[in-house]
């Protein structure tokens, strides 16, 4: 069994706390780090950001439906949609500032301080996501939490977040 498993015997909130940690890594991990794929002032790195760009919004607009949210939670929501926005706009930036190193090369200690450098920006915006989730997820019903639970439940199981 993986340490990330999810054990039968877990309590309520430490499960939901792995589901809301699992949607959350969705969200934050959305595309993976294309080293060599990004370049920053090219047009085909703008074409890059753009079809990002409208990933992260496809995604947003499924949480929103999929999270029902009420016209009376959506402050709260734009704050988490603009989170997923702001995550996604740090990582392209970072993937700009690092394709002129990986197209020349980098030497292996390069190369781990950048993926150290994509490991922490994933950190931070994991971390910037809970936060403005958590006002949002604070403020709904119990019925549309079990919901919440259960989305980010089913879309860990479909990333492969928690293994068996």
């Amino acid at each position: 069994m993986s340490c990330f498993a999810v054990s039968p015997f877990m309590s309520a909130p430490v499960k939901r706390s792995l589901a809301v940690a699992g949607l959350i890594a969705a969200a934050v991990l959305a595309a993976p780090p294309a080293f060599a794929q990004a370049a920053a002032p090219d047009p085909a790195h703008q074409t890059r950001t753009e079809r990002r760009a409208e990933t992260v919004e496809q995604r947003i607009a499924a949480l929103h439906a999929g999270l029902k949210i009420t016209p009376a939670e959506e402050p709260a929501w734009q704050a988490v949609a603009q989170t997923m926005r702001d995550n996604a706009a740090a990582l392209d930036k970072l993937a700009g500032e690092t394709a002129g190193q990986s197209r020349k090369g980098m030497t292996a200690l390069e190369d781990m301080q950048t993926y150290a450098r994509y490991a922490q920006a994933h950190a931070d915006g994991a971390k910037a996501l809970i936060a403005s989730f958590a006002a949002l997820y604070d403020m709904m019903p119990d019925e549309q939490k079990k919901l919440a639970d259960r989305l980010f439940q089913s879309n860990r199981r479909r990333q492969g977040a928690v293994g068996g």
